[in-house]
């Protein structure tokens, strides 16, 4: 997730150093007519995965974990795993929030939903127990589902919990890829990003299969351009979404039985920027260019790094990873609302 316009100063450059050391970690199906095709990263015509949110962060990852909930025809989705970042405050607030729209669509007795890291990786790892560690509970869900399953991990907060996933299982970066929302790559200042500087680079450094979905703040082609005003969120989503068993109290207070309901709620205590004033929904293009690539545009790159709060290119890196950009907004939107009006839960 990520807030707004605002950019932090990266908190971790004095472990420049402590980065590079940090950072190094260590079939085919027969169809009819005989014919052979390769084993599909999905499980079956759905794809499986798992979603790890900071979700009380403000208001995109509600609208991106709801529209992964109501595709059920696309998607599975294994478990729901919650870290903290500066807003929203500790571990607890984003586990409340994640449940309260898990509940909104009459899902919280199928999808389970865990705590992942409250604290930065470089202050999990200098106190590490593999046996006992801040996060377990989300991370070992994560290293157990997938050596079970073949799942993406959808990260559309800091990535301290795929970070740990490969301290404590190294093995963990051939069982999975990660498609993450975050950074302004090829420049810096970006929330998920800064939140953890030095598991995102202990990332880049692994060797496991890694999709960056932009956000640079400003620019049309990051997900930053994917806004919705707030005339147009009271126009289109009051009472959108199944009816839910109960009300839900919402983070501001006021009760809910649908999530357009409280997408409006939402939508009430949150700053606007630009002309004309709108709000960027950020992690929800994380989960539409999995449902469609041709929503976004990708191309492949030498992994980066980030030092000193600047991208270090490495053009003779092996190690490759996916860089989304350039979104077609009216798309992603119609089929948002879309799903929203025509709900299809999913399963686990």
């Amino acid at each position: 997730m990520n807030i707004g316009q605002r950019q932090f100063s990266p908190i971790f450059s004095i472990f420049i150093f402590g980065i590079l050391a940090l950072t190094i970690c260590g079939c085919a199906d027969k169809k009819e007519e005989k014919k052979i095709i390769a084993k599909p990263l999905k499980t079956s015509s759905k794809l499986k995965v798992i979603f790890d949110s900071d979700a009380n962060n403000e208001l995109d990852d509600q609208h991106a974990l709801a529209y992964l909930l109501f595709n059920g025809d696309t998607f599975e989705v294994d478990a729901v795993t919650v870290n903290a970042t500066y807003n929203g405050g500790d571990i607890q607030g984003h586990y409340d929030e994640a449940l309260r729209v898990i509940k909104l669509c009459n899902l919280n007795d199928k999808i389970p939903l865990l705590k992942g890291a409250n604290a930065n990786f470089i202050d999990i790892s200098n106190a590490w127990n593999p046996e006992n560690y801040d996060g377990q509970e989300g991370v070992d869900r994560i290293l157990e589902a997938t050596k079970k399953d073949t799942l993406v991990i959808i990260a559309v907060g800091k990535l301290t919990n795929i970070a740990l996933a490969l301290k404590k299982d190294p093995a963990f970066a051939e069982r999975t890829k990660i498609v993450w929302l975050g950074s302004n790559y090829p420049e810096p200042g970006e929330y998920n990003q800064d939140n953890d500087t030095i598991a995102m680079n202990y990332v880049l450094n692994s060797n496991i299969p890694f999709e960056m979905v932009t956000v640079r703040y400003g620019k049309p082609s990051g997900t930053d351009a994917v806004k919705v005003t707030k005339e147009e969120i009271n126009r289109k989503m009051p009472g959108l979404g199944p009816t839910s068993i109960e009300p839900v109290t919402g983070r501001h207070g006021g009760e809910f039985k649908t999530f357009g309901d409280y997408s409006v709620s939402l939508f009430e205590y949150i700053d606007y920027h630009g002309d004309p004033p709108s709000r960027p929904l950020f992690d929800m293009v994380a989960v539409a260019i999995l449902k469609n690539e041709s929503w976004g545009e990708r191309k492949r790159i030498p992994a980066p790094v980030l030092i000193n709060n600047e991208w270090i290119e490495r053009p003779d890196n092996k190690r490759k990873i996916a860089v989304w950009e350039n979104f077609k907004k009216e798309e992603i939107l119609e089929d948002f609302y879309s799903s929203l009006k025509n709900p299809v839960p999913v399963t686990k």
